[in-house]
């Protein structure tokens, strides 16, 4: 274990923002482990919003966190990002770990630095996604225009700063052929790391509720497990915070609970209680479904994306054919009077330890540095 832990002489870790504990903290929670002795840098960092472990290292935001509200309006600081992460210097270092879905693979290394980038998408608004996030529907006619000329320009950047990554590894086959694609370099896959000492099956039944685990944005499409479970008449609980709060509340009737932010305790209570996860949306490759099944449950999944590389049809949940809030109330439906393996779901669920991921992440950054020496 110490070995594969041994930093590098000078390494530095860079995350896109700190402002809450979701699947790309995770992984960088266990990242940090591997380096412990890497500085930390950010674009905005909101204090306490992440988990001990990570907190505790030396954190060093950017020029953004001296804006007004940064943790609360940093998305609205789009346009500044690559200004922002090429501001740092980064002239003593040997190693750079990047974990990115938006502007932290873009960092301006030293020449004689190593950097892997753990890559969990490609921007996902610059290339494929636009119309989520900045469609006409959500900004209006002329909003979403200005945005789809700052977003083109943030493409060409995203893609024009490929060459500062030595290595990529994906987080997924499906991240992996989207980094093909948008930047036509190769990448390694490894999947992120699931905490399956703390997440385990509890002794009750499940209590009679489906669940939803989601930052509340457009992209996750949250409305479709809500439209499915006021078909079914069912109970659905949704656990997470984001823009799309107000929206999917309206959208709500009585039996749709939203919970906010829940610590992980009362948060693996909730896997544990639930008939299934349901996970609406298209994921890169989505640590919720696999947290949920390390609990014994089984998952409600859009066929698509990461969850094809999680899910087992037929065996650790479904996989839904198509986006329809019909064919969600469908699948939900036979999952809720399906019997259920547990054993068999949570032995799946081990297969995406902690350990693994550190273990082979600590070989990748080992041959990357000997590769350049």
């Amino acid at each position: 274990m110490a070995d594969r832990r041994r930093t590098p002489a000078r390494a530095v870790l860079v995350h896109d923002w700190l402002t809450g504990m979701r699947g790309g903290e995770r992984v960088l929670e266990s990242i940090a482990r591997v380096l412990p002795g890497a500085e930390l840098i950010t674009l905005v960092h909101r204090p306490g919003a992440v988990s001990r472990a990570i907190e505790d290292r030396r954190i060093r935001p950017s020029v953004i966190q001296r804006l007004p509200a940064p943790a609360r309006l940093y998305r609205h600081y789009l346009p500044l990002f690559p200004a922002a992460i090429e501001w740092f210097d980064l002239d003593d270092v040997d190693l750079v770990v990047s974990t990115s879905h938006c502007a932290a693979k873009a960092v301006v290394r030293p020449g004689r630095a190593v950097h892997v980038c753990y890559c969990h998408s490609p921007m996902r608004y610059g290339w494929d996604q636009f119309d989520a996030y900045f469609g006409e529907a959500r900004l209006g006619r002329l909003g979403s225009a200005a945005a789809r000329h700052v977003m083109a320009r943030l493409a060409r950047w995203d893609r024009a700063t490929v060459g500062r990554v030595d290595r990529f590894i994906a987080n997924s086959r499906h991240v992996a052929g989207r980094i093909a694609r948008y930047y036509n370099r190769g990448s390694s896959v490894l999947y992120p790391p699931v905490d399956t000492e703390f997440f385990t099956p509890g002794t009750a039944p499940a209590a009679g509720y489906f669940l939803v685990v989601s930052a509340l944005v457009p992209y996750k499409h949250v409305d479709r497990a809500v439209g499915a479970a006021a078909r079914l008449r069912m109970p659905l609980k949704v656990v997470g915070t984001g823009p799309d709060d107000a929206r999917l509340r309206a959208l709500g009737g009585e039996a749709v609970e939203f919970l906010g932010s829940v610590d992980p305790d009362a948060l693996r209570d909730l896997y544990r209680g639930a008939i299934a996860l349901v996970l609406p949306g298209e994921e890169d490759f989505g640590i919720v479904p696999v947290e949920a099944m390390a609990c014994g449950r089984p998952v409600v999944a859009l066929g698509r994306g990461g969850a094809t590389e999680t899910v087992l049809d037929g065996v650790t949940g479904r996989l839904v054919g198509d986006a329809a809030i019909e064919s969600f109330a469908a699948a939900m439906h036979e999952v809720a009077g399906a019997p259920v393996d547990s054993g068999a779901i949570r032995r799946h669920a081990e297969t995406f330890g902690r350990e693994r991921f550190e273990r082979a992440f600590a070989q990748v950054v080992a041959e990357a540095m000997a590769g350049r020496n």
